[in-house]
């Protein structure tokens, strides 16, 4: 529950001839001619009505593929529709490599989507609804540029699952992306202290007017739960990268092998991207990259290891060296629906040549 405290000051009418006069001291309110509601709870309640059915839970389904524990895995995180013709906005890392994606409707209703445009490097993604539900509503998109540090802004979203929370706080500070990849479009993330926990990503940051500002992105928390330090996708960012252009969603994710860890896969390079899991219907998919299944633990990190190492993609190899890694992620951001996708993976010890062509 959050609470917000006004300074008050005396106030001192005088009446006359129809004329009414307000002076106070800390606010200015005009009363008696002309009544204004400045309850900002008040406020607050018509404004989370007015947008709540905007609002979606996601869950992102994921087969497993390791044979010890068969039961596929799903992740709980919120979304935003931003379009009568079905678009949702939501937060990549939650949905990339999901096999399935199924929305909930704050009128109980459950529909299908797939993924139309993805950033993993802004954590954005756009999905579309296979069929639309009834009376869809869809949200209003602000300008971000316009929002300031200290401004009061709202979340809405689904923390552990528990859909349609509301909670309120202000803009901290705003963050430019740190990129060493000049290729990359810029991104931005607002600060916000308002409550964000595990499944309030991908939800929506409203400001006080209704406007979506932002796409809860992550927090920084050293408990696992909401410390105060919250980031959201400008909407503007949102806007560069999945509306006004689609960027390529790949389908895939991997953890990169060098140094050593190169050299104890037997790679016939300095490095190579290990996949580890690839969503159903997607380019990945398409290739027919293989997916580790057994899990390993190398001192802190976690991966699994059995599926392919990519080496090298449209020709460009896999290294650890900045210039190449910026180099593979401007190809691959060029990529579109119709491009023709050539990946050099090691599988099972042979080098194989893996391609989209039809």
């Amino acid at each position: 529950m959050f609470f917000i405290k006004l300074r008050q000051g005396f106030v001192i009418w005088k009446r006359s001839a129809g004329l009414c006069m307000a002076i106070i001291f800390g606010f200015a309110l005009n009363a008696g001619c002309q009544s204004m509601d400045m309850d900002p709870v008040v406020s607050l309640t018509r404004v989370f009505s007015n947008v709540n059915p905007s609002v979606v839970m996601i869950v992102a389904i994921q087969r497993s593929d390791n044979p010890n524990n068969p039961d596929p895995n799903s992740a709980v995180c919120s979304g935003v529709i931003i379009s009568e013709d079905g678009q949702i906005l939501t937060a990549a890392h939650s949905v990339n490599v999901a096999d399935q994606i199924v929305v909930y409707f704050l009128g109980g209703q459950v529909e299908k989507a797939r993924i139309v445009a993805s950033s993993a490097e802004a954590d954005i993604s756009l999905l579309q609804l296979d069929s639309m539900p009834d009376n869809i509503e869809a949200a209003t998109l602000g300008d971000s540029d316009k929002i300031q540090v200290g401004e009061q802004v709202m979340v809405i979203g689904a923390p552990y699952g528990i859909d349609h929370t509301l909670s309120v706080g202000h803009v901290s500070g705003r963050r430019r992306s740190n990129t060493v990849c000049h290729q990359l479009t810029p991104f931005e993330f607002i600060q916000t202290d308002a409550a964000i926990n595990q499944g309030n990503s991908g939800g929506p940051m409203f400001d006080v007017h209704g406007n979506v500002i932002g796409i809860v992105s992550r927090i920084l928390s050293s408990s696992g739960g909401s410390e105060g330090l919250g980031f959201a996708v400008s909407i503007n960012t949102a806007k560069g990268l999945l509306l006004n252009q689609k960027t390529f969603w790949i389908g895939f994710n991997g953890f990169l092998l060098y140094g050593e860890m190169a050299k104890a896969f037997n790679l016939p390079q300095d490095a190579g991207l290990l996949i580890q899991s690839v969503a159903d219907n997607s380019p990945g998919d398409t290739l027919k990259l293989r997916a580790g299944n057994i899990p390993i633990q190398s001192g802190n990190q976690a991966f699994l290891i059995g599926g392919d190492i990519v080496l090298s993609i449209q020709g460009y190899p896999v290294t650890h060296a900045v210039g190449d890694v910026c180099a593979i992620q401007d190809v691959v951001g060029g990529f579109t629906e119709e491009t023709e996708i050539v990946m050099t993976v090691l599988r099972e010890g042979k080098i194989v040549e893996l391609t989209n062509r039809k």
